[in-house]
């Protein structure tokens, strides 16, 4: 976790900081030391910072979770260390979004990706065992995104997931600035199938109208099979 000097003034850094509140963190480490994201936080497009949640514990054990009032099956994350962790994290830094990764969430979407890209600061919190205190949902969390109907073990693959999708829209990021935008699910279509060399391989040949050289008619042909594509494989886009 990275150290933070709790008087500084509430500032915003240059470039999207991701803080990311996890109470397993190494299952973080290695997914933003690498390629993309590796190279956007190396050109200070990006910064994302995990942070361990037994670091904000008070309990002798680091203690985080505790019984479900009522009885059930499961231990359920402590409202008193998160909230620990997140004020915090205010008291350096105005948050645009102070998201919870959770099944019941906003289904995560492209649309969502896009509008979350133009942050400036997030807060993703993680949640692990069975879940949350529900005050943490009502009175910090501003966001809730799910990335699809199942479950898993804790909110840390979702909040690699969702920050990988948000920081490659950043512009600079990638190589190709265009390329984000011809990604699948922009504008509600899938994008079209891609080629490289060689042309021919064992009689499997490129369409010719991809060798032509022609913008104009290779992009209509690209549209074409995104269409093509979106209405085989998710029709339910262009509705």
């Amino acid at each position: 976790m990275e150290n933070e000097n709790l008087n500084t003034e509430i500032t915003n850094s240059a470039g999207l900081r991701i803080d990311i509140i996890s109470c397993v963190p190494r299952l973080l480490d290695s997914f933003f030391d690498h390629s993309i994201l590796k190279r956007a936080k190396e050109a200070g497009h990006a910064e994302v910072v995990i942070h361990d949640l037994r670091d904000y514990s008070t309990h002798k054990q680091k203690q985080i979770d505790d019984y479900a009032f009522g009885g059930g099956a499961g231990m359920v994350l402590g409202i008193e260390t998160i909230a620990r962790c997140i004020r915090s994290l205010q008291n350096i830094r105005i948050y645009d979004e102070i998201i919870y990764m959770t099944p019941d969430g906003e289904r995560f979407e492209q649309k969502v990706a896009n509008r979350l890209s133009m942050s400036k600061n997030l807060m993703i919190l993680c949640g692990h065992y069975k879940g949350i205190d529900e005050r943490v949902r009502e009175h910090f969390i501003t966001k809730e995104i799910s990335i699809g109907d199942y479950v898993l073990s804790g909110g840390e693959l979702p909040a690699a997931v969702v920050s990988d999708a948000i920081i490659r829209l950043i512009p600079g990021v990638l190589n190709d600035e265009t390329s984000a935008l011809t990604d699948s699910f922009q504008d509600n279509l899938l994008a079209p199938p891609v080629y490289t060399r060689p042309a021919d391989f064992e009689g499997w040949k490129v369409p010719e109208i991809l060798l032509s050289g022609h913008e104009k008619k290779i992009a209509e042909w690209r549209l074409e099979q995104s269409i093509k594509r979106t209405q085989a494989r998710r029709p339910d886009l262009l509705q």
